[in-house]
């Protein structure tokens, strides 16, 4: 596998999307990509918890996965995901019954990328032939784990971000599909001071710049050469700080620079405030969304920088700060 600069690898053999199946919550599911979707999560008499809701929406995930890419369970040679539960439990209590060797990941909104890029790395490399990747996230589970629980009604101001209820999942192999991952560029934590755990998108923005301007630099492109540059998930208030962040550097955007957070919610719909966040939050627009547009020719390569804020309930308590990561990608239409 080459790797251009210090932070970018290139996959020659182009892993390809075989399939993705989505599964929005409620919320995602009325907002403006809800056709995008493949399945609305229900209630079922095994979910006693939002947690185990949770683990039922990524068993889902993965089922339509499997059956959209005419694969079992057997022929995964690796999976790799995760979610924002302590010890990544959605991500391996989903797995239990599954037979599969497993890397759970935490890097927060982040993940996906990161589980693409480690896909790629293992297709690539042949270690894998297929490769499961997957995340999830609740909005009651992230709640009350990072801020305060739903039953408090706790006031959120408008730079709150809402939790995506989602998963979404995605066999990456050489086998056949028209989307190919081609780059990831890794990222590096990033601290600006932000204590504020309302204020994600200020805290994440910086950390994006860093990875987005690593990326270009390591490969020789510009923003011209992406169809779509998307972040996720800075939502409309971290979109703005990165759109000045990048001004400042006196950087011309000549594409479309939007975030998977503004996507996933219009701004009307109540308590979405700057939008979404989570690690099935840039999942599902990814895969349910953009993965489509590539399929259908409308675009030719996109770059998805996932961000991710990397607090625990722990250090939130301690009034620590929150550092920052963002992993990218680069998905293309290839043709044959």
């Amino acid at each position: 596998m080459p790797k251009l600069g210090k932070q970018t690898w290139v996959f020659p053999s182009m892993p390809r999307i075989m399939a993705a199946g989505t599964v929005a919550g409620p919320t995602e599911a009325a907002g403006p990509l809800g056709n995008r979707f493949d399945a609305q999560c229900t209630d079922s008499p095994r979910q006693t918890s939002w947690e185990t809701m949770e683990q039922d929406m990524f068993r889902q995930a993965v089922q339509i996965t499997l059956r959209k890419a005419v694969l079992q369970a057997g022929d995964l040679d690796l999976a790799i995901g995760g979610d924002l539960n302590a010890q990544l439990s959605s991500f391996y209590f989903a797995h239990r019954d599954v037979a599969v060797p497993a890397f759970g990941l935490f890097s927060a909104c982040a993940t996906f990328t990161q589980a693409m890029a480690l896909a790629g790395l293992a297709v690539d490399s042949g270690v894998a032939k297929h490769v499961l990747v997957g995340t999830s996230s609740h909005n009651s589970t992230a709640e009350r784990q990072f801020r305060y629980p739903t039953e408090y009604g706790a006031q959120r101001p408008l730079t709150a971000q809402r939790t995506v209820t989602g998963a979404g999942a995605a066999v990456l192999s050489l086998e056949r599909g028209t989307v190919a991952l081609t780059h990831a560029t890794v990222g590096m934590i990033e601290d600006y001071g932000i204590k504020n755990p309302w204020e994600m998108g200020a805290a994440m923005a910086p950390a994006a710049e860093a990875t987005i301007l690593a990326h270009l630099q390591d490969t020789g492109r510009t923003f011209g050469d992406y169809d779509c540059v998307a972040t996720g998930d800075l939502g409309r208030v971290g979109n703005a700080i990165l759109t000045d962040l990048f001004a400042r550097r006196g950087l011309v955007v000549n594409t479309d620079l939007t975030d998977c957070g503004m996507l996933i919610y219009r701004p009307d719909q109540p308590e979405v405030f700057s939008g979404g966040s989570g690690a099935a939050c840039s999942t599902l627009v990814t895969l349910g969304h953009f993965v489509k547009k590539l399929e259908q020719g409308e675009w030719r390569r996109i770059l998805v920088a996932a961000t991710g804020a990397l607090l625990s309930a722990v250090t939130a308590q301690q009034s620590e700060t929150i550092p920052a990561i963002c992993h990218a990608i680069v998905l293309e239409r290839k043709d044959g």
